[in-house]
């Protein structure tokens, strides 16, 4: 054993990758794919019968989980796609603040700044309005590959 220090760059996801391999074949309606780098959900699936010079192929219609544009791909079945690690975590909505970033309390009590108000325009209503009126909120954050969007509201009671 040596005496010396060593230094390692300390990584948040632990080393972990942003996506596993799985054939495609076994991918389903409902499960997630990468297509064009984009995590997405998977709409639709079709597999067409082997030809006379090769693979089943899957077609694949997906919706990218952040962006709701609607992408397709079709791979050999026998083939491996990219699917990513998708994680939905609830927090408690604590503030919104005036350039469209939210604040949210975390379950071990620290706060989360880094991300902004969704796109989509009702869920961008509910949130206003269910801030302003004074009720306990708890937003749905949906991250995967290194993006986090605030995806669904749950309104837990509060003030009345």
């Amino acid at each position: 054993m040596s005496d010396e220090e060593h230094q390692f760059e300390s990584k948040a996801d632990a080393g972990a990758s942003k996506t596993y391999p799985q054939q495609a074949g076994t991918i389903r309606k409902n499960g997630y794919i990468v297509i064009k780098n984009r995590p997405c959900k998977v709409v639709e699936v079709s597999t067409s019968k082997t030809g006379k010079h090769g693979h089943a192929k899957c077609h694949f219609v997906a919706i990218d989980i952040f962006t709701s544009k609607k992408l397709e791909d079709i791979v050999p079945s026998s083939h491996n796609c990219d699917v990513p690690h998708v994680n939905r975590t609830d927090y408690q909505l604590i503030d919104i603040s005036e350039d469209g970033f939210v604040s949210l309390l975390t379950e071990n009590g620290n706060t989360k700044d880094d991300l902004k108000l969704p796109t989509d325009d009702s869920l961008l209503t509910q949130i206003k309005d269910g801030f302003a009126e004074g009720k306990d909120l708890v937003v749905s954050v949906m991250s995967a590959m290194g993006e986090e969007q605030i995806c669904a509201l749950k309104d837990i009671g509060g003030k009345n």
